[in-house]
């Protein structure tokens, strides 16, 4: 008989599950309900659960938008949710599905996020990834891409990998981002435990073309679907926390956290026909690009191609730019 590391046998079989996920073959972790693993966070009647707590709608209206958070706080883990956005004119709404520590650690807290940008009647949702580590917010470390579905269509897979040397974010089970540690980045990097957050709200100010756009209540309320949710990682107490308690869980993670060839394929892929931004390439930010960024030449380039201002200090390009209409699902089979 295989004898089973030191640690307790139901968090070996989390990391087993959890491995097993990562390398394409597990779609059997555990789901949640919601009383099992979160708590309301704000909106009122604007949460409303599903199937027995298996589903969450989150609702945006002129009253309030709503949110949920999750009832422990994890240092390192595999976080995940099944989305549905709202449908129709969407300008100004903020979906986001984040980890964060900002209310225990106000001044120096860390931060992983997927937000969904919303849009006019005829353009696509925008999603956007962030970081932050140690307060550290003065480095927007966005990265903007558009799909190749609509997001508003039916429910897609959205999930953050978190160790202790990278951080991966994945739709559909396919890698879109990988954001590695370095040494010079000292303690940007996510290092102290958070929470995770699911939340909708009026981004008016910023979120459609810089604010230009805004929130029109005639077609509310926007509903915000979530299903699936995965929560895993190592629990801990936020003030009292000992990194070594986790030292079992990210070593575990750290295995999974490997990309494979066929993996980085689609990323590489994906990142070639659907990135729109990336902070490291943005000359106008910064002169010279923050201390994590690695350079890929072939980005530079497209991107500077798209938009030669902010990636290449070009001047614009004021002819009709060529649409992309939203891609089938042949197209996603090439991703």
């Amino acid at each position: 008989m295989m004898k089973l590391p030191s640690m307790g046998s139901s968090l070996f079989l989390v990391l087993l599950l959890v491995s097993a996920f990562v390398s394409g073959f597990g779609k059997k972790l555990p789901i949640l309900s919601f009383d099992e693993g979160y708590s309301q966070l704000f909106g009122d009647d604007n949460l409303v659960l599903h199937r027995d707590g298996k589903a969450v709608h989150l609702s945006l209206n002129e009253r309030t938008g709503s949110g949920f958070v999750s009832q422990d706080l994890y240092l390192h883990g595999y976080f995940s949710a099944s989305i549905k956005l709202p449908a129709d004119y969407t300008a100004g709404v903020v979906v986001a599905f984040y980890m964060s520590n900002g209310d225990i650690f106000e001044k120096n807290h860390d931060e992983i996020d997927f937000e969904f940008l919303g849009n006019i009647r005829g353009k696509d949702w925008r999603i956007q990834t962030n970081i932050y580590g140690n307060g550290s917010t003065s480095v927007g470390r966005e990265e903007r891409y558009n799909l190749w579905f609509d997001p508003a269509d039916d429910f897609h897979q959205y999930s953050i990998l978190w160790t202790d040397s990278q951080i991966i974010f994945y739709i559909d089970n396919i890698p879109i981002r990988e954001f590695k540690r370095t040494a010079a980045m000292g303690g940007d990097f996510p290092s102290k435990p958070m929470s995770l957050y699911a939340t909708i709200w009026d981004g008016s100010d910023w979120a459609t073309n810089g604010g230009k756009y805004r929130v029109n209540y005639k077609y509310a309320p926007y509903v915000a679907e979530f299903s699936d949710l995965t929560l895993h990682g190592c629990a801990v107490d936020p003030i009292e926390f000992s990194s070594k308690k986790c030292d079992t869980t990210s070593q575990s993670l750290e295995l999974s956290a490997t990309i494979t060839p066929s993996q980085r394929s689609k990323m590489d892929s994906f990142r070639r026909k659907h990135m729109t931004y990336a902070y490291c390439y943005d000359q106008n930010r910064y002169k010279v690009p923050p201390m994590e960024c690695v350079i890929n030449p072939k980005e530079a380039e497209r991107l500077k191609k798209f938009d030669p201002v902010t990636f290449g200090g070009g001047r614009r390009h004021h002819g009709k730019r060529h649409h992309r209409s939203r891609a089938s699902q042949s197209d996603a089979n090439t991703i």
